[in-house]
């Protein structure tokens, strides 16, 4: 199977795809596809990473992936032992070239602008998931009828970006499967210390080469996507290891020096390690 472009398999006549994921881990490798994807975390925690951004995701997120979006989702098996995710995948022309353009489906073109970047629900989650869960018994018909409740209901509800930047063309084959093994190699070892020379390696390019690579298509350096990595895993570890300190979570994800940590971290989430586990609880 090719990473990127991925195929999402389905039968040759059918205009809307429903598919169940149910194992111990989603599908970890890098990839994008044509299709726009609406899925619901069942069960399952991990990271998302979507175009230049690393987000976390877990039991009964909504999101939404729009069409040729690189993504990766990697669950954290040593939390939950089960990742089971229920997904709606159609693309803008799959009832027709001009169907969305329709007078009568105004109401629900902000669902289409969200998308672009990826978006998850922080509202109205609840009306969905009871969609979601009569779906695997529903007809096609009633598949289709759902799909339009449930972007009505998203083109309403409140909801945060996935992504603020997505390189805007396909990636080939050869660098889809480079990126992934950026992602992956990344992903896999965030809590190491990754110098550019070792990734650059990884990439099979020079560092230079490499920096000006990751740059152009995540609209950022790699150090920052590294960090970014890293604290988001901070923010796991701060909640959910209320005994460990602060500084000893520091070290876990890759930082030796505290004030570095204090610094990176109040620059992505607007607060200090300390302020974001007060304000959780």
């Amino acid at each position: 199977m090719k990473v990127l472009p991925f195929k999402i398999p389905k039968p040759e006549q059918d205009a809307l795809v429903f598919q169940i994921d149910h194992s111990n881990a989603f599908y970890d490798k890098l990839h994008q596809h044509e299709e726009i994807q609406i899925s619901l975390i069942v069960s399952g925690e991990g990271t998302l990473v979507v175009g230049d951004s690393v987000n976390y995701y877990t039991e009964g997120d909504i999101l939404v992936l729009g069409n040729n979006i690189p993504h990766v989702f990697k669950s954290d098996t040593q939390i939950s032992k089960t990742s089971h995710m229920l997904t709606l995948f159609f693309t803008k022309t799959s009832f027709g070239k001009q169907f969305f353009d329709l007078e009568e489906l105004k109401e629900i073109q902000p669902f289409f602008k969200r998308a672009k970047h990826g978006f998850k629900l922080t509202s109205e989650s609840e009306p969905i998931k009871d969609l979601f869960f009569k779906l695997e018994k529903s007809s096609k018909l009633d598949r289709f009828i759902t799909l339009f409740q449930v972007l009505k209901i998203a083109s309403k509800a409140d909801y945060k970006s996935l992504s603020s930047f997505i390189y805007d063309k396909k990636y080939s084959i050869n660098e889809g499967n480079r990126m992934r093994d950026v992602f992956e190699y990344t992903m896999n070892n965030y809590e190491n210390d990754i110098s550019l020379e070792t990734i650059a390696n990884v990439a099979n390019m020079t560092k230079n080469a490499f920096c000006k690579y990751f740059k152009k298509r995540t609209n950022k350096t790699f150090i920052h996507f590294l960090n970014e990595l890293r604290i988001e895993h901070a923010c796991k570890k701060l909640i959910s290891n209320k005994d460990v300190s602060v500084t000893e979570i520091a070290e876990l994800i890759g930082f030796n020096n505290m004030s570095n940590f204090n610094r990176h971290f109040k620059s992505i989430k607007f607060v200090s390690p300390s302020e974001f586990r007060k304000n959780y609880q």
